[in-house]
């Protein structure tokens, strides 16, 4: 069976920091903490709620590991765990243009991840059963997420 996928939403991350925590066994350990944002997309859409963080890792290869956790709130009310795991790779001189807060053309870099998502009951309880995917962008402010449920 092949693999498709639905648009489920764009997903906007508002972030500050990072607090550096340095040098460990896997690579330079970096935690931003997201402050807000929004999600928005056909049937679902809200916003984030301030007090997830990402643990970002950059390994030796320059890639960066992405370790995230984000609360969303529906615009129903219905609250909404979010985690996600991922890569970012750029090429050096692009990664270096990131690194300087230069905005870099998305396709100039590779930003995927994994999301699984965990809430109560309600009309967004079929999130609890979806795996999704998405395609993301950093800009200077946090990163930008376009998700879709894996069918």
């Amino acid at each position: 069976m092949p693999l498709h996928s639905d648009f489920l939403f764009r997903l906007e991350l508002a972030v500050e920091g990072p607090q550096a925590i340095g040098a460990g066994p896997i690579g330079d350990r970096r935690v931003f903490l997201v402050t807000g944002g929004r999600f928005f997309g056909p049937g679902l859409a809200g916003k984030v709620l301030p007090g997830g963080a990402d643990w970002l890792v950059t390994q030796s290869d320059g890639g960066t590991r992405l370790d995230v956790r984000v609360v969303l709130q529906a615009d129903d009310g219905q609250v909404i765990g979010a985690t996600y795991q991922g890569i970012r790779h750029a090429p050096p001189e692009v990664a270096a243009r990131m690194a300087a807060g230069e905005a870099m053309e998305p396709g100039s870099y590779y930003m995927r991840v994994a999301m699984r998502f965990e809430t109560g009951p309600g009309p967004h309880e079929w999130l609890n059963r979806v795996l999704a995917v998405g395609v993301g962008h950093r800009f200077a402010n946090g990163p930008v997420y376009d998700v879709y449920a894996v069918l």
